[in-house]
């Protein structure tokens, strides 16, 4: 990898960081169908009860499987499933029972992640013939639109995740490939059409 290559990369992430800290912070849009729980003690109270010391992911209503269930059992469940959804409550639980959470660490992975993306999206743009400073950006742009939705729709469609919420992050996250996108189109500058070493 190149020295512009990676400076791209570097200062890709540190602009694309900057953006999410102003849409989290200074924008509402990193709140976005995010809400509290009313009478949360009365909630978690009865969660931890249920599930004790057991973290993981959960669904519900579940299909009520136990392990090593067969096909027709599995389509019952889920029809069972289907059933109390569509007449009651359903969702998804992230549970820990506790959870230190360290912000300063927190942030530190968010910065690491985001520079980690920005510099996968300049190398693959390095790789490529793309000579325009519009088409640079376009590239990067459309891996940024790709990232969006290859989690963020399966969330809604499969989990239930609000629209809204789906809506802001995936703007975050394509303004943000956007960001990197100009930057990498500048310090790249032109060059003739031929892929990078």
């Amino acid at each position: 990898m190149s020295t512009r290559i990676f400076s791209a990369g570097i200062l890709g992430g540190i602009v694309m960081f900057i953006w999410s800290f102003i849409a989290h912070e200074l924008l509402p849009i990193g709140e976005l169908g995010v809400r509290e729980i009313p009478n949360e003690d009365a909630v978690t109270s009865a969660i931890e009860s249920n599930l004790g010391d057991k973290i993981g992911f959960y669904i519900f209503p579940s299909p009520g499987l136990s392990p090593g269930a067969t096909r027709a059992e599995k389509e019952e469940g889920m029809k069972k499933a289907e059933q109390k959804m569509a007449a009651g409550p359903a969702g998804v639980l992230i549970y820990h029972p506790k959870r230190v959470f360290n912000f300063p660490k927190r942030l530190g992975i968010e910065f690491a992640t985001e520079v980690v993306e920005a510099l996968l999206a300049v190398f693959l743009l390095a790789q490529t013939n793309i000579g325009s400073f519009l088409g640079r950006v376009g590239f990067v742009l459309t891996a940024g639109i790709l990232a969006a939705i290859a989690t963020n729709v399966p969330y809604w469609n499969w989990y239930g995740f609000p629209r809204i919420y789906v809506g802001g992050y995936m703007l975050t996250q394509i303004v943000g490939f956007l960001c990197v996108g100009i930057v990498a189109a500048l310090v790249l500058g032109r060059r003739s059409a031929q892929p990078a070493p």
